[in-house]
C-alpha cells in the first residue's frame, strides 16, 4: 500500500483528535505544508469556551501553528495571541499521524508538554490520565513509545525549544 500525496498548501483540512474513550475533537484547518511525513496546518482556537490552564490562557483570537508526523508519536502546536505574541508551545503525546480524505487523524494518548514562550517553564502535562486511560496493560507498546515521546519531547524543549524540528533550517528561537 503506498503513502497518500501530501495535502496541497492552502486545502482545508478537518483536524480530528480521537481521544478514547472520550469524545473526539474535530475542527476545521488549513494546510499550511507537507513534505509526505511533518505536515503543517493552522488554526485557530477551537474550545467551546476561552480555557485558563493556569499556565496558559487559550482565547478566541488565538491561532494555533500544528506540526503533526506521520513517523513521530507527538505533535507540536505553536501558540500565538491574536496579536501575534507568541504564548508557547503545547504538545500531545500521539500516534503517528495519518490522513483520511479531508481529514488529519491523530489519537490523542493523554499526555502532554507545555513550554513558555520564554522557554523557562516546561511542565509535563496529564500523567495522572495517561495511567488512569489503561493504555499500559491494553497495549503496553505502545504506552512504552508514548512514555519515550515525552521524554523526547522535554528534552527537545530543553535543548532548542523545538527549532531542530520545526524549523531545521533556522538554529535557534526567539
Amino acid at each position: 500500500m503506498h503513502a497518500p500525496a501530501p495535502l496541497a498548501p492552502g486545502s482545508d483540512v478537518t483536524v480530528r483528535l480521537v481521544k478514547h474513550p472520550r469524545p473526539d475533537v474535530r475542527y476545521p484547518a488549513v494546510v499550511a505544508g507537507d513534505d509526505g511525513t511533518h505536515l503543517v496546518v493552522r488554526a485557530p482556537w477551537a474550545g467551546a469556551a476561552e480555557r485558563d490552564f493556569g499556565f496558559v490562557r487559550f482565547e478566541y483570537g488565538d491561532v494555533f501553528t500544528e506540526h503533526y508526523w506521520r513517523d513521530r508519536w507527538y505533535s507540536v502546536k505553536e501558540v500565538r495571541a491574536a496579536d501575534g505574541r507568541v504564548k508557547g508551545w503545547y504538545c500531545d503525546v500521539t500516534r503517528p499521524a495519518r490522513v483520511e480524505p479531508g481529514t488529519l487523524v491523530v489519537e490523542d494518548l493523554d499526555l502532554d508538554l507545555w513550554l513558555s514562550a520564554d522557554h523557562r517553564t516546561i511542565l509535563r502535562l496529564d500523567e495522572d490520565e495517561f495511567l488512569e486511560s489503561g493504555l499500559a496493560e491494553r497495549d503496553p507498546a505502545a504506552a512504552g513509545r508514548a512514555r519515550e515521546a515525552l521524554d523526547d519531547l522535554e528534552r527537545l524543549a530543553r535543548e532548542d525549544g523545538f527549532a531542530s524540528i520545526l524549523d531545521p533550517d533556522r538554529p535557534g528561537r526567539g
